[in-house]
C-alpha cells in the first residue's frame, strides 16, 4: 500500500505537518502501541479485540494477554489496521480486516450479515488526545479503501453511528459516524439494531469493484 500524505492546518509562520498513513507492520507495533496505551497511566489499554474475538473468549483474557494477542496479529498479519503518523509522531490507529477474523461480529445478533459477500469491516478508529478534530480519523478511512482492495477484498464496510448532524463525544463516535462515512464513499446499505448512546447504526458499504 502507497503512503497517503496529507496536509493539517499550521499556523502560517510555520510548515503545516505531513500526514501519512500505513499499514500496522511488525516494525510498527511499538507505534501502535504507543497510541492504544493511554499517556496518562491510570486506565487499562483498549488493545482492539472486541470485535475480533468471541464475546466469551474476549471477557476471558486479561489486559496482558489481550496486548500479547493483538502482537501476534501485527506479527502474523496481514495488518490487523491501519496508522496515522503526523511527521513522524504516530497519532491514529484504524482497526479494519475481513468480516470473517471478527469473531464477535460474525456471532453479533445486532449487526446481522446482510449477505455472502466476503466483506471487510472498519470496526473502530483511535485518534490521540490533542489531535482530534484534525481530520485524521477521516484519513484513515479514505485509505481503508486501497487498503482493502489492495488484499482483494470485493467490498468493505463500516458500522458507523448517525450522528444526526450533531456533535458526538468520542466515546461513541468511535465507531465512526454516517456522514464521515458518506465522505468517503460508502453508501447506506442496511439499517442495524445496534445502538451507540441511544443513536441508530447503520451498515455503510462500499464496493471495490470499480
Amino acid at each position: 500500500m502507497s503512503q497517503t500524505a496529507g496536509m493539517v492546518t499550521s499556523s502560517p509562520s510555520t510548515p503545516a505537518p505531513q500526514l501519512a498513513v500505513h499499514p500496522a507492520t511488525p516494525e510498527r507495533w511499538e507505534d501502535l502501541r504507543s497510541i492504544l496505551v493511554p499517556r496518562s497511566g491510570g486506565s487499562e489499554a483498549c488493545w482492539c479485540l472486541a470485535w475480533r474475538l468471541p464475546s466469551g473468549e474476549f471477557g476471558r483474557t486479561a489486559g496482558a494477554e489481550r496486548e500479547a494477542r493483538l502482537h501476534a496479529l501485527v506479527a502474523d498479519g496481514p495488518p490487523p489496521g491501519l496508522l496515522a503518523y503526523l511527521d513522524d509522531d504516530p497519532v491514529g490507529w484504524c482497526n479494519v480486516g475481513p468480516r470473517a477474523s471478527m469473531g464477535r461480529l460474525l456471532r453479533s445478533t445486532t449487526i446481522r450479515p446482510v449477505d455472502d459477500v466476503p466483506v471487510w469491516s472498519v470496526v473502530c478508529f483511535v485518534v490521540r488526545s490533542g489531535h482530534r478534530g484534525r481530520g485524521i480519523a477521516q484519513e484513515l478511512l479514505d485509505e481503508t479503501v486501497a487498503f482493502a482492495r489492495g488484499h482483494g477484498a470485493p467490498a468493505i464496510e463500516g458500522y458507523p453511528v448517525e450522528s444526526g448532524g450533531t456533535r458526538i463525544s468520542t466515546s461513541l463516535a468511535y465507531v465512526g459516524t454516517t456522514a464521515m462515512f458518506e465522505r468517503s464513499g460508502f453508501e447506506r446499505f442496511a439499517p442495524t439494531d445496534a445502538t451507540s448512546g441511544k443513536r441508530p447504526r447503520w451498515i455503510m458499504r462500499r464496493s471495490l469493484s470499480e
